[in-house]
């Protein structure tokens, strides 16, 4: 027994929450949070359930009056036209209770249809089986209409779990015949055609998709009703009116639009009114727009593109004076830059463009020392400047370079220290090592003591070693 997408689940549903696990079923569902907690009258239980059909496209409340008891993500066998339908549990318990109270369904409406059993084998498989058909069917449906020349968009088929019945939504500017597309579709499919008409933003919510926010759309997820979205509201959010940016992938302005409109009309509230314009010397201020989290009105004068940011307290005197006939001189803006030198001394404060690579160096620097150690010189050196190590110049002297250009290396060291400035010239070779080691030091710290005469100081050398004579031994007695 699988999912009702892929058949891939599990009998008690999908893998993850209820969801297949090939991105299928990825409708949101309310948690029940009721579940698990005891009531003091199981008689008061509430016997409605929730079921999803068609990738939680479409859900409907179901009477339960056999005494089985279902979890979320079971499929289960409902009522439907002239036969049965498959269907994932949603939800159940208490929950329902608020559902049906939110989109206006009736818990003892003698007319709701009813739970069959717990899905079988069979009924899973002929599901399947028909929900394989979709595909086909709306191609073939389109071409059809083509050839009817119809004035409307096909957008999805919804084939019932037995076969018997089809529902075809579609979407439309104006009132068009379908007659003849009925009686045709009925002949091709055999079954019960159904045409429902849906709005553009029922398109989108059944096409689903990604929002400008990264996430799944909100109409593809949770959101059923879809109140109406003016550019009022993008107004009162200091939002500039650009129709690519506010409008969502159906064509229409964002729902999303509405979801902190009553904060900020709360905020606005305390906002003086018929703030529009204010009388100075200088000419009419007009308002530009709102800040409700710094509680600042910003304000443009004739002639100049400056704003002026005011406080509520300055722009209410501004207007006492008005309706007194009196102009004020200067509107006295904010100085933001002091204000964010006052959050910054709170303990705020910017990084941009503040982060040094000092330490980055320093860190560089300590493991080239440390790769150096135990290597020979050339190398040393090249690591140092981050190469290879240097080899010998053996280039040849460039005659062909002006004099004041050609390569000094090839002069000899004396002549290449004449070339410097009489200044920077180097007189240390006229000097003794006294002399030099004193000169650069300061007076009070020269050295005043005599010369010391090394060599005097020396031990006495040894005197050449001269190997002793060897005696040759006496001769031996020998008795005659």
């Amino acid at each position: 027994m699988g999912c009702g997408s892929c058949g891939t689940g599990k009998p008690n549903g999908c893998k993850s929450n209820g969801g297949c696990s090939t991105g299928g079923c990825n409708r949101m569902n309310v948690h029940d949070w009721l579940l698990n907690l005891p009531f003091s009258d199981p008689e008061s239980n509430c016997k409605i359930i929730e079921v999803t059909f068609n990738q939680g496209s479409r859900k409907e409340f179901f009477r339960n009056n056999t005494l089985q008891y279902f979890e979320k993500g079971e499929y289960i066998t409902v009522e439907g036209v002239g036969g049965f339908d498959v269907g994932e549990v949603s939800l159940t318990g208490e929950l329902v209770r608020i559902q049906m109270k939110k989109k206006g369904a009736e818990e003892f409406n003698p007319d709701m249809k009813k739970v069959l059993r717990r899905s079988t084998e069979k009924d899973i498989e002929q599901h399947l089986h028909n929900k394989g058909r979709e595909k086909e069917g709306l191609a073939r449906s389109r071409a059809i209409m083509r050839q009817l020349n119809l004035q409307m968009k096909l957008i999805e088929v919804e084939i019932q779990s037995d076969g018997k019945k089809a529902t075809f939504f579609y979407t439309a500017e104006d009132r068009v015949d379908f007659r003849e597309l009925i009686r045709i579709l009925a002949g091709e499919f055999k079954v019960k055609v159904e045409m429902r008409q849906i709005g553009i933003r029922q398109e989108a919510a059944k096409v689903g998709g990604i929002g400008s926010c990264g996430r799944e759309l909100c109409c593809s997820t949770w959101l059923t009703d879809f109140k109406s979205v003016t550019t009022t509201a993008a107004r009162y959010q200091n939002l500039s009116i650009n129709q690519t940016k506010l409008s969502g992938q159906c064509g229409r302005l964002k729902c999303c639009l509405n979801y902190e409109l009553d904060t900020y009309l709360d905020a606005l509230q305390q906002f003086p009114d018929n703030a529009d314009n204010l009388q100075t010397l200088k000419g009419t201020a007009n308002l530009i727009k709102k800040d409700i989290f710094k509680n600042l009105m910003w304000y443009v004068l004739p002639d100049t593109n400056k704003q002026y940011p005011l406080t509520i307290q300055r722009v209410k005197e501004i207007q006492r004076l008005n309706a007194r006939g009196e102009r004020v001189e200067e509107l006295q803006p904010v100085d933001l830059a002091s204000a964010k030198l006052a959050e910054s001394e709170k303990g705020f404060v910017e990084l941009v463009g503040q982060i040094s690579l000092k330490s980055l160096e320093k860190t560089s620097k300590r493991s080239r020392e440390k790769e150096n150690r135990g290597r020979p010189q050339n190398e040393r050196r090249a690591n140092d400047r981050g190469g290879a190590p240097q080899q010998q110049d053996q280039r040849k002297p460039n005659t062909n370079r002006p004099p004041e250009k050609r390569d000094n290396n090839q002069q000899g060291p004396e002549q290449r220290r004449d070339n410097r400035p009489p200044e920077r010239r180097d007189n240390r070779d006229n000097r003794g090592p006294e002399q030099r080691r004193d000169n650069n030091r300061p007076p009070d710290r020269r050295d005043n003591r005599p010369p010391v005469n090394k060599g005097d100081n020396r031990p006495p050398s040894r005197p050449p070693f001269v190997p002793k004579k060897q005696v040759p031994p006496p001769p031996e007695n020998t008795q005659q």
